[in-house]
């Protein structure tokens, strides 16, 4: 099995060299940038599988590293994990605006961070998915192609986040059936990882707007959750 690479990014030349230790402990090739420069040229060339991103670095904010990777059309499909000491929620919610697949404040625990990694990596990269025929899934004007995590409404493209197009793809598959938040947090991000139920409501919103009219088969159901329509 191919091992998955992981790009590290934090100035702290500490911090770096524990993550690495600790990840290539866990099984991963790990890439090292200081700056927000280095670790766009790295991304660039290595296409890792997976970018843990610190939002301080001396160069730029690393919110800015995080806009050129999602807005490229050849590094937008790669995950990326902020890693920062500011842990307020406008913050996490500005992170997700900009695509970020999830948020860890520091002080974390090594093992937090390898956790999150793996079922990031697995909800993006796993065998069924792959396994999938080509063809394309279609309700209404939506299309997925489950196999190439690419959507189209009207058959015009929509950039979508790996968590985005899980999302979409779970709430298409359960269509007609409510999904509560928890139900969402678990399927979507994983059991292992700690999120909170703002985390869901921020990547509805923005997957509404990215769908634009067809963000209305997505129904909010008050104080439980949220349902697909169960017919366009």
């Amino acid at each position: 099995m191919t091992q998955q690479r992981i790009l590290v990014v934090d100035d702290e030349e500490d911090l770096r060299k524990v993550l690495e230790f600790n990840l290539r402990n866990a099984g991963f090739i790990t890439l090292s940038a200081a700056t927000g420069k280095e670790a766009l040229e790295i991304a660039e060339r290595e296409r890792p599988d997976l970018i843990l991103l610190d939002v301080m670095l001396p160069d730029m904010q690393g919110t800015q590293v995080c806009q050129q990777i999602k807005t490229s059309a050849e590094l937008k499909e790669i995950p990326v994990v902020m890693v920062t000491a500011m842990g307020e929620e406008i913050d996490r919610v500005v992170g997700f605006e900009l695509g970020v697949d999830d948020y860890i404040v520091k002080p974390f625990s090594v093992r937090e961070v390898i956790l999150r990694v793996r079922a990031i990596l697995k909800r993006t990269n796993t065998p069924e998915e792959t396994a999938v025929a080509a063809e394309r899934v279609r309700f209404g004007v939506i299309s997925l192609d489950i196999e190439r995590h690419r959507v189209w409404v009207e058959e015009e493209e929509v950039k979508l986040t790996a968590t985005e197009f899980r999302l979409l793809e779970t709430f298409l598959t359960r269509r007609g059936r409510v999904q509560t938040r928890d139900t969402l947090l678990k399927d979507v991000w994983g059991a292992d990882i700690n999120v909170t139920p703002r985390t869901v409501d921020t990547h509805v919103k923005r997957l509404r707007e990215k769908l634009g009219l067809a963000g209305d088969y997505v129904e909010t159901v008050r104080g439980i959750g949220y349902r697909f329509a169960e017919a366009p």
